[in-house]
């Protein structure tokens, strides 16, 4: 399984990646729109975890190029903005969602979700 974080975040994303591996899940870690593209060239990502609200390019308009190019690609969005409660449901417009702070198992469990679906 690969997996493409993509946070600005350099201490959550990094840490997320980490813990991750661990696991023996392969996650490479970006903090930046542009660098995931430029990695998907070349890595076949079965799912991205994207922070929704970034500098530049939102997690939103990289979820639109990369499900353009690779439409096999899944998606999770992390977001600090907003509460459990809002989020409740855990998908909004067919999206998965998560509130960070994100514990890992919560997130794997995740994963592991939208992966088999």
């Amino acid at each position: 399984m690969n997996i493409l974080l993509v946070d600005d975040e350099v201490e959550l994303v990094s840490t997320l990646a980490e813990r991750l591996e661990i696991r023996g899940i392969n996650a490479n870690w970006f903090t930046n729109a542009e660098d995931a593209l430029k990695s998907a060239e070349s890595v076949s990502y079965d799912l991205a975890v994207l922070d929704v609200k970034m500098p530049k390019t939102s997690g939103l308009e990289l979820r639109d190029r990369l499900k353009e190019k690779y439409p096999k690609i899944k998606f999770i969005f992390l977001t600090g903005h907003g509460s459990e409660e809002d989020y409740r449901k855990g998908t909004i417009d067919g999206a998965t969602y998560l509130v960070k702070p994100i514990q890992i198992d919560q997130l794997i469990a995740k994963m592991n979700e939208v992966l088999s679906t």
